[in-house]
């Protein structure tokens, strides 16, 4: 599957804030964006002007990217979020936060997002004891999501977990980070996710 290869910090910078993608470089003096909060390249401090469109586009990427989802795969949830009762953009978030790699992430089984679909990808991840090796099946509301014995050894999956045990974890999460499993027990509310996203934008750009 295609996936991309470049610098995660250069598309925080693109974006105009953290994405949170390289673990917990993001949150010391190291993060580029705290250095250089100015988009990469050679224009990157020119200023210009964005058009609303622009706008759109630019929240679009930055969604598409925070939980690492490629074009056409960010276009078939929108429009399954889109074939939903209810609002799109609320339902695309949830959708993309019910992934398994994201779920993974969440209860502090892996520093980004990125580094929790690779543990998936090696199946180091069982959902209600059976593995499973896709990032983007859809966990369930009362699913168990628990790690493999091998999975659990890996030093950098206690610093992991260490790291999220610090910042706290999601109300709609159970985990036990002992036994380094725990329960998705609840899609969460839009109040719950991050408010710096703007899905009503992405909605008005794949409105037109």
């Amino acid at each position: 599957m295609a996936r991309y290869t470049g610098s995660k910090c250069r598309l925080c910078r693109r974006e105009g804030g953290k994405l949170f993608l390289k673990g917990e470089k993001c949150f010391s003096s190291k993060c580029a964006v705290d250095k250089r909060a100015y988009p990469p390249g050679m224009h990157g401090q020119a200023r210009r002007r964005t058009s609303d469109y622009g706008l759109q586009l630019r929240e679009k990427q930055k969604l598409r990217r925070i939980y690492g989802v490629l074009e056409k795969q960010f276009a078939a949830y929108y429009d399954e979020a889109d074939r939903r009762k209810g609002s799109t953009g609320e339902n695309l978030l949830k959708l993309l936060e019910c992934r398994t790699d994201n779920v993974v992430y969440r209860m502090g089984f892996g520093v980004s997002r990125s580094e929790a679909r690779q543990l998936v990808r090696h199946n180091g991840v069982l959902i209600n004891g059976t593995r499973t090796n896709i990032p983007s099946y859809q966990v369930q509301p009362s699913d168990k999501i628990e790690l493999t014995a091998k999975a659990r050894e890996q030093l950098r999956v206690k610093a992991a977990v260490e790291a999220a045990e610090q910042r706290g974890l999601p109300e709609w999460l159970e985990v036990d980070t002992k036994s380094m499993s725990g329960v998705f027990k609840a899609i969460p509310d839009r109040s719950e996710l991050p408010s710096e996203i703007n899905e009503s934008l992405v909605v008005a750009l794949y409105s037109k």
